[in-house]
């Protein structure tokens, strides 16, 4: 049995799981818009997992990238570079689902 849910409905979810800290608004945005266009383009419902979704998918910074997955980042003049460095590595690993100027979505791997 599935039902149709809203973003409200899907922020509440989280909640619900004491997991409203685990993406920022615009991430869980971002994450909602996603999995409806994955269910368009497959024709295929998604069950609404929120500890699935938690591990399925990460937010992190620039710096917490670099800093996990120890890329080099010596190389890098400014910001812009370091942030580059990040997306290039989780384009060639994975899909990136959101991304701003200082953070990134994407699936975990």
């Amino acid at each position: 049995m599935y039902q149709c849910i809203t973003f409200s409905d899907f922020c509440d979810a989280f909640w619900r799981h004491d997991r409203a800290e685990q993406f920022s608004y615009d991430a869980k945005r971002a994450l909602f818009d996603h999995i409806e266009e994955l269910e368009e383009d497959t024709g295929e419902q998604i069950e609404l997992d929120v500890i699935g979704l938690c591990c399925d998918y990460a937010e992190s910074t620039v710096d917490e990238l670099i800093d996990e997955y120890d890329l080099d980042a010596s190389d890098c003049e400014d910001d812009d570079d370091r942030r580059e460095l990040a997306e290039k590595f989780l384009n060639k690993h994975t899909t990136i689902v959101w991304g701003r100027r200082d953070n990134f979505l994407y699936q975990q791997f």
